[in-house]
């Protein structure tokens, strides 16, 4: 997967023991026009992460090294606040479904199980630049845009495009007493309303596409296809004193949400998937889906904020 524009001159850190696997990775990265520094434990990964003048966009770590391991570098990362969206790959041997866990509830955004090819890579490291960048644009616009809105207490609104989803998020977050807290969760249930939910892509077809580099080409495409041209999301906020509640319905099908609603192993090493249980258990002090699964309410507490 190339380069777009948008993520061009990228800038990864590589994290291992093994020389060879520095250079190998170092060789992938680079041929696909990342910008590449590399360090053989997690005490000079984060001694670069602290002294690099321009930063990382994402790091690509071993799990098990000397002085250092990867549990430990993504415990200092994921508990220092300048590092917090920065995504973390791990890329290991080890593939026992504790391990697994362990390093997604401490803050892993993906698992590459070793041995893997050079298109898996890539496919990951796009993927979750893409994420961090869209997330970290999510919260730029908040935090230099704040509407005047105390005064209202409800609103419904509806959308159907991946671009109708940027200004809304914004607007839906500044709703809320914690907008940063709570856009990332609401820019992943917005977007799962449109893809899954009206476009009806499912799980296995956004794999393809992601891998392939055709996601946002394939939504687009069914976006202008008649079937699909009259579908809306729905989204309605109800302002209260302790709380704000998010209700959003596709005109979908549904599908099963209890699945997706916490962290599964068995899909640690997909390019997708975890958007539901991030908003789940980092935006959102309750998450429920109603019905046939094409409706769900999000609801953040004033007093937790």
């Amino acid at each position: 997967m190339k380069l777009s524009d948008h993520d061009f001159k990228a800038k990864v850190l590589i994290v291992d023991d093994m020389k060879l696997m520095r250079e190998i990775l170092r060789k992938f990265l680079e041929s696909d026009g990342y910008l590449v520094q590399s360090a053989s434990n997690g005490l000079e990964a984060w001694q670069l992460l602290n002294g690099s003048e321009q930063p990382f966009d994402i790091v690509v770590t071993d799990r098990d090294m000397p002085q250092m391991d990867g549990m430990e570098l993504l415990g200092k990362i994921k508990g220092d606040p300048r590092f917090t969206e920065l995504p973390v790959i791990f890329q290991t041997g080890i593939s026992s479904r504790d391990a697994i866990v362990e390093g997604i509830n401490a803050g892993v955004y993906h698992y590459l199980t070793k041995p893997y090819d050079e298109k898996v890579l890539l496919a990951f490291v796009a993927s979750a630049i893409d994420d961090s960048r869209r997330h970290k644009a999510l919260k730029t616009r908040i935090t230099n845009k704040r509407v005047a809105l105390s005064l209202l207490r409800k609103a419904e609104f509806g959308f159907r495009t991946l671009n109708e989803i940027k200004g809304l998020t914004t607007l839906l977050a500044d709703l809320s007493c914690n907008p940063e807290k709570v856009a990332t969760g609401l820019s992943e249930l917005l977007l799962n309303s449109v893809e899954h939910g009206n476009l009806g892509i499912s799980y296995q077809e956004k794999t393809e596409l992601v891998s392939q580099g055709r996601w946002r080409e394939e939504i687009e495409r069914r976006l202008n296809q008649p079937e699909y041209q009259d579908k809306f999301v729905l989204v309605k906020v109800v302002r209260e004193t302790t709380r704000t509640t998010f209700t959003i319905k596709d005109q979908g099908q549904g599908f099963d949400p209890s699945n997706f609603l916490t962290f599964s192993p068995e899909r640690a090493t997909d390019l997708h998937g975890r958007g539901i249980a991030l908003s789940r258990m980092l935006s959102f002090d309750s998450l429920d889906y109603l019905g046939n699964g094409n409706q769900v309410v999000a609801t953040v507490n004033s007093a937790s904020n």
